[in-house]
């Protein structure tokens, strides 16, 4: 079991840049692949991007292909989501979860854990 806790959210202008991280609980995190998604109000959660257990692999939503970047620290038990040029439709509630297995998957089902999340305000 790994308990999940992100940061980093905020208020920005819409160019601007946010880092968020996700620090996980326990010994065992690289053998979970790591997701963030996102919930905007009135709005389903969404995939917004996957990386895969040490880092090899990783996918993007393709809005935001070329403005955000997974990364993780499993020495740091730590994944992250550096945000650049972010966009009002950027605007959400932003989620870390994680699950055990090799791939990194689009939908919410397949991910057992879930932090509480972070709002991300981006004014236009």
């Amino acid at each position: 079991q790994v308990q999940l806790v992100e940061s980093g959210g905020g208020l920005v202008q819409a160019g601007g840049s946010l880092r968020l991280s996700c620090a996980a609980s326990g010994r065992t995190f690289s053998s979970y692949v790591m997701g963030w998604f996102r919930q905007a109000p009135g709005k389903e959660r969404e995939f917004v991007a996957g990386i895969s257990r040490f880092g090899s692999n990783t996918d993007y939503t393709d809005s935001v292909k070329g403005r955000f970047t997974i990364s993780r620290d499993n020495e740091k038990n730590t994944v992250y989501l550096q945000m650049n040029r972010l966009r009002p439709e950027d605007t959400a509630v932003y989620y870390c979860a994680a699950r055990i297995g090799q791939s990194i998957v689009v939908l919410t089902a397949f991910y057992a854990y879930w932090g509480q999340g972070t709002q991300v305000t981006v004014s236009s």
